[in-house]
């Protein structure tokens, strides 16, 4: 019985433990997260004292007025006074939880007045991030998996943020409302980052919303929550929240990226430049699918592989749109003309491969193009 009060006990106060605490929700860092965790606190408390009252009710008549004492149970079939108080007092507490409820649910889904608006769309198995802009400047990069393939497969040990670190961060600035446009290029996927109290389901063909106002600089992790295939665990999601003048300077700085890529494409690269760069795109877009080393797994070896070794502008088509109905997917409009060259000369040269060829940006843009 002592166990059985003390388990009581601990659910009661579990709640108000420290913010290391995992059982309760976190009220994260922004002001929705704040509302958010004092509804779910309200509705706890109110169903807590409807079941302390109700059991507590039930437990003492069972045992104060048990058939060993001598009682005799009551008869009687109706009492209007009875079915009014548990007709009204219901409907009284559940008012009581609606208005707070509908409150909260009116600002969750109050998208308007944006300052920023992130386009969202979930891959297999990554993410994409449009930041979009009426001056037509767009900055658009894809988030992948950034932890090493070495603690992945436990030859070295596991890092502070295991399985949630990325190549690519989303980055917003603090004090601003930002408006998550969400959708799914594949399958169903469900973008969720508890901190800043934003999760929605990635659905393709449709446009979730949500927003968030983040008050503090930091960082804030996640994680896709919908089953979405093999590697669904490797979805990591990863939040920097910057100052303004600091995100003003990502976002220049990223746009001059995008300026310097376009005119690579136009430019010959060596042999080595290609490789290195077509080995860092590999690992990053290829590996978990293709292998380390190129020996398959849940896509064809690349090792060998008479695609590989076959024509190229095969090799390049199939890079480019895929296989439909397999887990190949299109990166036509994932890979630069800079990283699709590399990949490919660097996927006809690594592995043993060794065809000696060399693909040029400017062989991808022209295909592109044409």
């Amino acid at each position: 019985m002592g166990r059985v009060f003390s388990a009581a006990a601990w659910f009661l106060v579990a709640p108000l433990a420290g913010a290391g605490n995992q059982i309760n929700m976190s009220p994260g860092v922004t002001e929705m997260g704040g509302n958010i965790f004092e509804l779910h606190m309200l509705i706890m408390w109110i169903c807590v004292g409807i079941g302390v009252l109700v059991f507590g009710a039930m437990f003492y008549s069972i045992y104060a007025h048990r058939k060993s004492k001598g009682h005799q149970a009551s008869q009687f079939h109706e009492s209007t006074q009875v079915e009014v108080a548990w007709t009204v007092v219901p409907f009284l507490i559940l008012i009581a939880m609606a208005f707070p409820a509908t409150s909260t649910l009116l600002d969750v889904y109050d998208n308007d007045e944006s300052e920023l608006d992130i386009l969202i769309t979930g891959h297999q198995w990554k993410w994409k991030y449009e930041y979009l802009d009426d001056s037509g400047e767009t900055v658009v990069f894809f988030s992948n998996l950034a932890t090493p393939q070495e603690e992945i497969y436990n030859t070295q040990g596991k890092g502070e943020n295991y399985l949630l670190e990325v190549d690519e961060p989303l980055v917003i600035p603090t004090h601003t409302k930002v408006r998550f446009l969400i959708t799914a290029n594949d399958v169903i996927h469900s973008w969720w980052v508890p901190e800043i109290a934003v999760k929605r389901d990635a659905i393709p063909g449709f446009i979730n919303e949500a927003w968030t106002r983040v008050p503090e600089e930091g960082i804030y992790r996640g994680q896709c929550t919908e089953l979405c295939g093999a590697y669904h665990g490797f979805m990591p999601i990863e939040v920097h929240a910057v100052s303004r003048d600091e995100f003003d300077s990502w976002i220049a700085a990223k746009r001059g990226i995008a300026a310097a890529q376009t005119e690579l494409a136009m430019q010959t690269l060596s042999v080595d430049e290609l490789m290195d760069e077509g080995k860092r795109v590999y690992d990053s877009a290829c590996l978990v699918c293709h292998g380390a080393g190129g020996e398959g797994g849940v896509g064809n070896a690349i090792a060998g592989s008479p695609v590989v070794l076959g024509d190229i502008a095969a090799h390049m088509a199939l890079v480019a749109d895929g296989v439909a109905g397999t887990a190949m997917q299109a990166f036509g409009d994932q890979l630069t003309a800079v990283d699709m060259a590399a990949v490919l000369t660097y996927q006809r040269n690594a592995f043993g491969n060794n065809t000696g060829d060399v693909v040029q940006p400017g062989d991808v843009a022209g295909t592109k193009n044409g």
